[in-house]
């Protein structure tokens, strides 16, 4: 067997089953002069040098520890490489801070230069979500240049308007397709949190953001998707505090459950935010930095995600240069908020058919 597919199926069976025989050590990164911790996961046999990936989180307050996450790593480091994820404590503070990216691979770098085990040769790079673009643009900084062998990027968005719209509507649209979803409003609180007081008008409304970043918080400390009727006992108490000038933003991000924003307030607070986080924050759409992206790229979303939709992918895929891009795969076999109901059973042998050569595809980049 092919050694890329033999590592597919030990991927795959770890994923499955949760069991390899593996070690976790932790380690500390030293990023910029800031220190890190991170966690580094290999087989435990060990026979000769492992090929190499780093893992970067999305802006989740597990960070690290996410289950997913975890699940994941586990099932890359059973096909025989060595795993690093490191913490990047501001993301799980829900600040977008792109700026962080770069440092970050560099200490993961400088700390696997030191490891026996590990084969010193171009890594793998994954994102996560928010991590997705940041890994993307991060592999074309002239400093890494020679050190990335390739990066895939899961549930990543392209366009902060449009992924706005969708997160304040459930609308999305890709060619002559329109689609509606109900969208999952972690996202609108997070950007909400971040760039909510740079909107010209909004500068006044810092007790809004901040309700919105701990009422983001309670929900990914809760790991339950953030419209669950949970939530609104807290979301009552965060209103209740705001004064009654404050409440109508609140609202229009954080409406009683089960109420969507009103539609047409929703998405000029979207374009609003978008021009705010292109302001503040200008590498926060990476896709500025692809032009120099050498690939491979994979790309992968699910269908059905709740938090940035499918459509981005596509967005993504179209904003690389063509020969970087090795592919781009949406499936419903896994979601980004919540897991996607499995596909009826000949849709489902196509899905997984089309996931597992991607998966290989994935698998070989290292």
């Amino acid at each position: 067997m092919p050694p890329t597919m033999l590592r597919t199926f030990r991927y795959t069976a770890c994923w499955l089953t949760g069991r390899a025989s593996l070690v976790t050590r932790e380690v500390r990164l030293d990023r910029a002069g800031t220190p890190v911790p991170a966690t580094l996961t290999m087989p435990a046999r060990v026979e000769r040098p492992l090929p190499t990936w780093i893992v970067l989180h999305g802006i989740t307050r597990p960070g690290r520890g996410h289950p997913t996450l975890v699940r994941f790593t586990r099932a890359l480091a059973s096909a025989g490489f060595a795993v690093v994820v490191p913490e990047v404590p501001e993301w799980r503070e829900l600040s977008l801070a792109t700026h962080l990216t770069v440092p970050t691979i560099r200490a993961c770098l400088a700390t696997l230069d030191a490891v026996d085990e590990v084969a010193h040769l171009p890594v793998g790079l994954v994102g996560f979500s928010f991590g997705a673009p940041q890994a993307i643009a991060a592999s074309a900084d002239p400093g890494l240049r020679g050190r990335i062998a390739g990066v895939v990027g899961f549930g990543g968005f392209c366009d902060l308007e449009h992924t706005l719209r969708f997160q304040f509507t459930g609308e999305h649209e890709w060619g002559r397709d329109r689609y509606h979803l109900r969208p999952d409003p972690y996202g609108r609180w997070i950007v909400g949190a971040n760039y909510l007081t740079a909107i010209p008008g909004y500068e006044s409304r810092a007790a809004v953001a901040d309700a919105l970043r701990r009422l983001a918080a309670i929900a990914g400390d809760s790991g339950i998707i953030s419209w669950d009727a949970t939530f609104e006992e807290p979301r009552r108490d965060l209103r209740r505090a705001l004064s009654a000038e404050d409440r109508p933003v609140f609202d229009l991000f954080a409406p009683a459950s089960p109420a969507e924003p009103d539609r047409a307030e929703g998405e000029a607070m979207a374009l609003a935010l978008a021009e705010a986080g292109r302001r503040v924050e200008p590498a926060l759409e990476a896709t500025r930095s692809f032009g120099a992206v050498g690939g491979p790229v994979h790309i992968l979303h699910g269908r059905q995600d709740h938090l940035i939709p499918f459509s981005e992918a596509f967005r993504l895929r179209d904003a690389l240069p063509a020969e970087a891009v090795a592919g781009a795969t949406v499936t419903s076999l896994f979601g980004h908020s919540t897991q996607d109901p499995f596909p009826g059973l000949i849709d489902g042998a196509r899905e997984t058919v089309s996931f597992f050569r991607a998966l290989a595809g994935v698998l070989g980049v290292v």
